[in-house]
């Protein structure tokens, strides 16, 4: 079974209003690491297919958590900003606008290279080759956040057969024989941990709680 097949076809968006409620109170920390552990990836991610270097991207991902921290309450009041992925969406935008602004003031002698290199960007980030990256890396984003917080749940064991038969792909001999478990092991860690993974998944899908 291929991991991606664990996602639901028609929405692999971890809108949790739940979560978003708790961001305005800016001393919950907690919260502010579920937020930053489950999110930060994407935005990383997005930021490098733009053109952005490494440092660059970082950046990005610090201001956009910022920009999130300070809206959250107008993100609420104002339903017309659309889902929160929309809008999360449109701040990684601007992060990353801003960034390409910052190049054109580095040098005179680079000026022209980083117009060309924000014109770029700026095209494809009004395209639907844009809108295809970040659903992406939204999808590939969800399910990673549901192996880390999975794999933390589980016994090491468990989580290895997993990993090398559904994840790694090798043949569930070679699984066996590596960890020193009969093929039926491995068969049924697939199922016990691809189950606890589709329940994780569904979890950070969660929309139906609204903010208060």
């Amino acid at each position: 079974m291929s991991l991606m097949m664990m996602l639901p076809a028609d929405d692999f968006i971890p809108t949790r209003y739940s979560l978003l409620s708790r961001l305005q109170n800016w001393d919950d920390q907690d919260s502010w690491k579920d937020f930053f552990d489950t999110y930060w990836r994407v935005i990383y991610a997005v930021a490098l297919k733009s053109g952005l270097t490494e440092a660059e991207a970082q950046d990005v991902v610090q201001e956009t958590v910022i920009s999130v921290a300070k809206n959250i309450q107008k993100f609420k009041r104002d339903r017309k900003l659309g889902s929160f992925k929309g809008w999360l969406r449109n701040l990684t935008r601007w992060r990353i606008a801003d960034q390409l602004r910052k190049r054109t003031r580095v040098a005179p002698e680079e000026l022209e290279v980083a117009e060309e290199d924000a014109c770029d960007t700026t095209r494809i980030a009004d395209s639907a080759e844009d809108e295809s990256i970040w659903e992406n890396e939204w999808r590939v984003n969800l399910m990673k956040v549901a192996l880390e917080n999975v794999k933390r749940r589980v016994k090491e064991e468990h989580y290895q057969m997993f990993d090398f038969y559904v994840v790694k792909g090798w043949p569930v001999e070679k699984v066996a024989r590596t960890l020193g478990v009969s093929a039926g092991q491995v068969y049924l860690a697939k199922f016990r941990v691809g189950a606890l993974i589709k329940k994780e998944i569904r979890r950070l899908e969660t929309r139906e709680i609204q903010i208060d």
